[in-house]
């Protein structure tokens, strides 16, 4: 129901703008989580920005990097992530819930297949 695009492969210290778009969800009336799974870990939540975009939410590895916004005029919300790290490489999902922003994935029970982000020189 979710999908999301915008990854791909940059060198350190680039820039990627992933968005998430809704076919038959209407992304206002949620508030929508991205997460990264990294190979071999567990699935974290990166930002997360409430229905109407008043609250943002990152853990601390994006804070001062990325930015969550949203525009419900067009169902879509989007990550702008800068200053990418080897670290951040990952395969990044958006999460949809009711209600306010959680940490837990299992909170969310909208999701989308992902996009791979790989930062590698």
């Amino acid at each position: 129901q979710l999908v999301e695009s915008g990854g791909g492969l940059v060198h350190p210290g680039g820039s990627l703008r992933l968005s998430c778009t809704a076919s038959e969800f209407i992304l206002s009336t949620a508030a929508v989580g991205w997460f990264r799974q990294a190979p071999g870990k567990v699935r974290e939540r990166v930002s997360c920005i409430s229905f109407e975009g008043g609250d943002t939410k990152y853990d601390d590895t994006a804070k001062g990097r990325f930015t969550i916004s949203r525009d419900n005029a067009k169902n879509t919300v989007y990550l702008q992530m800068n200053s990418l790290k080897p670290e951040d490489t990952g395969l990044y999902y958006c999460a949809a819930r009711l209600g306010f922003c959680s940490p837990f994935h299992n909170d969310f029970p909208t999701w989308g297949q992902g996009t791979q982000v790989t930062v590698s020189s």
